[in-house]
């Protein structure tokens, strides 16, 4: 059976540019949320987000380029980039053919169709539409550009389940690379929902923070005072590969993923099974194909977003399999969130970077913010709050969930 690898990794988000800023982000346990200042949000009954901070798209591309593309495909662009770069691939000695990219995105070109249509709605009587408006909205698009720029003949397509969205566009990668439709495959997500109607829309449904008098404590996952998640944006990439493939070309391996699950809760449009029911069979899938039992794991990201709902059932899906397994269990939880907000289609890809980035340095990332762990939440003890801590790390978990009920998880182990 072939078993698969990632080589390269590449991360633009709220807390750092690129993967070493994100990693001494996360170390440091940085804040990446603040006031809104992409547009006024001051009407919003939200007004503040993980906003990507101190980028120039002029210094990534050339302005003609950056009008033909959304925000949340620039932040791909340059998240596969440097991914690319330090996987140190040679496109010389690849088979195009079977090289592929698989993208996540869970609702694409958001600011796109906001312009567009106001623009519409600004001269009903004269109708213009940009010629690049379909192609600037499309969430298969990323996966189109990134195949043209590095000319990958293989699989490609787009990964759509709000947000698990690029935690299945990593398991699509996984898959098709042990069915040997590829080689390697470059995967993750990008979004850029911080906008006016993503803002709001999320707003209506009551699912965001609105601690605007204090917002950089406003994501605090499993505290007691909790009232919603914060929006962020960027993107992360991560290059799978054959094994076999990556040692011909000796390609540096991060991590082995060596397990993965997907199923869906059948429950409710946006809550979570409230006793966790689909998150624990996915977690349990991952943890079956891996051959591990929980007790095995040194590390999970949590997909954690500072809901109330959806923290307590994660952690009760997590303790099930705590009660099954009838073995000692020393693993530490973490949710990333609380200092980069919650990416939507880009987290899974950003959060399994994050936990891979906690095997290499053997350091588990913090959850800040959370003062009073909610005491409905089983587990606290496992939970890593306010400072990193040093624990030697060799298998990790990373969770994710997405609207209509979509439950996915990663199992990587370090390479020996």
């Amino acid at each position: 059976m072939k078993r698969i690898v990632i080589t390269g990794m590449g991360a633009i988000t709220p807390i750092g540019n690129t993967l070493n800023q994100f990693w001494e982000g996360l170390r440091n346990g940085t804040n990446g949320i603040d006031h809104i200042t992409i547009f006024d949000a001051s009407h919003h009954k939200t007004t503040f987000a993980g906003e990507i901070k101190n980028l120039k798209f002029e210094d990534h591309f050339p302005k003609p380029d950056i009008r033909k593309m959304d925000r949340h495909t620039l932040f791909a662009l340059i998240a596969v980039e440097e991914a690319f770069i330090n996987s140190k691939i040679d496109l010389t000695n690849l088979d195009l053919s079977k090289c592929g990219v698989i993208w996540g995105s869970a609702i694409g070109g958001m600011k796109t169709f906001e312009d567009e249509i106001a623009n519409y709605y600004s001269h009903p009587q004269k109708p213009s539409f940009s010629p690049y408006f379909i192609p600037k909205i499309i969430p298969d698009i990323v996966s189109g550009l990134v195949a043209i720029k590095y000319g990958f003949l293989g699989v490609n397509f787009a990964a759509v389940s709000a947000c698990a969205s690029s935690t299945h566009s990593i398991i699509a990668a996984y898959q098709n690379i042990k069915l040997g439709k590829a080689n390697l495959i470059i995967a993750g997500g990008s979004e850029a929902a911080i906008t006016p109607s993503g803002i709001g829309g999320f707003n209506a449904f009551k699912g965001l923070s609105q601690k605007n008098d204090d917002p950089k404590k406003a994501s605090r996952p499993f505290d007691i005072n909790r009232d919603g998640f914060v929006v962020g944006e960027g993107a992360g990439a991560i290059i799978l590969e054959d094994l076999e493939h990556a040692q011909a070309r000796n390609a540096t391996i991060i991590a082995e993923i060596t397990g993965t699950g997907m199923t869906c809760d059948a429950y409710h449009i946006t809550a979570s099974h409230p006793a966790g029911l689909g998150a624990y069979l996915a977690f349990k899938e991952a943890l079956m194909e891996a051959g591990l039992n929980i007790g095995e794991i040194d590390y999970i990201n949590a997909h954690a977003t500072s809901t109330q709902l959806g923290d307590i059932s994660e952690m009760k899906a997590i303790n099930m399999l705590v009660e099954e397994s009838k073995t000692q269990v020393d693993f530490l939880i973490s949710s990333t969130k609380s200092m980069t907000g919650h990416l939507l289609g880009a987290a899974g890809a950003i959060e399994l970077i994050a936990s891979l980035l906690s095997m290499k340095n053997n350091i588990i990332p913090a959850t800040i913010n959370t003062q009073e762990i909610d005491p409905e939440i089983p587990l606290k003890n496992a939970i890593c709050l306010h400072k990193f801590t040093p624990k030697t790390v060799k298998n990790i978990a990373s969770l994710n969930f997405g609207f209509g009920g979509h439950n996915a998880a990663i199992v990587a182990t370090d390479y020996l």
